[in-house]
């Protein structure tokens, strides 16, 4: 994956997935997560993956139990995301050769994802931890360990948690919202890219 952004489609429907998916990923952004309560969900998913599953990585947001790890995976997706950390659905994902991205804000939750497999971590909500508590976080985690902001990161704050030692982010109001038209989502989908690269740049200017 190139870009170290997962595309959060909250509340679309399985009429207008692969449409808005499309356009993701002719911005750039090859991780696509349909949150599990959206309508229709793992029909979402499952479209999602026929179409666009040999070029991103497609699969559900907001998974909870083990058994819902199995409903995606059977729909085609293979990234689970979860707003929390609960170590059988991570193993459940891992177990099924899928990506693992489980919710965490304290060190507890992030070493006990990290020894259940975890692909990476969702700091989430960022906004509420911030960029001092993420920072304070990230000094204790193993060295590589992917450390991606989810909730309210966006082009205005790119470079701040950037610099500041994030490696990613998942998008999701900023990227989607229900309604919007493919095209709109075309065109929020490059300028968060668009940021997301320039914060990038600016980053490794300064090593």
């Amino acid at each position: 994956m190139s870009l170290p952004l997962i595309g959060i489609l909250r509340g679309i429907t399985p009429d207008d997935a692969v449409a808005v998916g499309e356009e993701l990923l002719a911005a750039g952004i090859e991780r696509i997560e349909v949150p599990l309560n959206s309508p229709d969900p793992l029909e979402s998913i499952r479209r999602l993956a026929k179409a666009l599953g040999d070029r991103a990585l497609i699969g559900a947001g907001t998974v909870l139990t083990p058994g819902q790890v199995r409903d995606v995976y059977a729909a085609g997706g293979r990234l689970v995301v979860s707003p929390n950390c609960r170590v059988a659905v991570i193993e459940e994902s891992r177990h099924l050769v899928m990506e693992s991205w489980p919710g965490i804000v304290t060190p507890s939750e992030a070493f006990d994802a990290l020894e259940a497999g975890a692909t990476g971590l969702k700091l989430f909500p960022a906004v509420q931890v911030g960029i001092a508590g993420m920072q304070a976080l990230r000094s204790v985690l193993p060295v590589g360990t992917q450390l991606f902001a989810v909730g309210g990161i966006g082009e205005d704050n790119f470079a701040a948690w950037r610099s500041a030692g994030i490696d990613g982010a998942g998008l999701g109001s900023a990227l989607y919202s229900p309604g919007i038209t493919p095209a709109e989502s075309s065109e929020r989908a490059y300028r968060l890219v668009a940021a997301w690269n320039a914060a990038e740049k600016a980053t490794m200017g300064k090593k």
